[in-house]
């Protein structure tokens, strides 16, 4: 019997810590509805600050927060290092029925990605987007950390503005 309650003791113990943890990791953003966006013509990521800025006609017209893959230091090697891919890029693709809510594709890996990955006999990864939350997260839930395989993401209201404000072709530039 003693036994037994030690058992359910580690595991209420055991629920109550993951609860707990997931309280910290997800935070519920405060929805802030703002002025729809015109077309967006250029989206700079800046990944030491964890910014993406959107520009319309050489203006800085938006600014948010975003989260990078789980090593954001250095630039996109190799498929699964986790590592959000560096230079410049082009939106590929449009995507509302993605598995996180809504998603702009990249056109990574660009030629030179894929040569010197072949030259170094690696799989230079693909599949790189600008998205926001998991489809299975709670409305207004976002995840507090670097948490993506080396995408950008965002909230899902912020994604919403993005995804209705650029077209194909917009150039992203991703620095350090």
């Amino acid at each position: 019997m003693r036994r037994l309650a030690r058992i359910f003791s580690a595991l209420v113990l055991i629920a109550l810590l993951t609860a707990g943890a997931a309280l910290i990791w997800l935070r519920p953003t405060p929805v802030v509805v703002l002025p729809p966006l015109g077309r967006i013509d250029r989206i700079v990521v800046e990944k030491s600050a964890r910014r993406m800025v959107l520009f319309a006609g050489g203006q800085a017209v938006r600014s948010y927060h975003v989260a990078l893959g789980r090593a954001p230091v250095g630039d996109k090697q190799r498929q699964g290092d986790n590592r959000t891919p560096e230079g410049i890029f082009h939106i590929d693709r449009k995507n509302a029925a993605s598995a996180f809510h809504l998603s702009l594709g990249l056109d990574y890996p660009r030629p030179q990605d894929r040569a010197r990955a072949r030259a170094a006999g690696f799989d230079p990864g693909g599949d790189i987007m600008i998205h926001g939350q998991p489809n299975s997260f709670p409305d207004g839930m976002v995840i507090n950390s670097d948490w993506t395989a080396g995408c950008i993401a965002v909230s899902d209201a912020e994604m919403e503005q993005i995804f209705a404000a650029t077209p194909v072709g917009t150039e992203v530039e991703v620095r350090p």
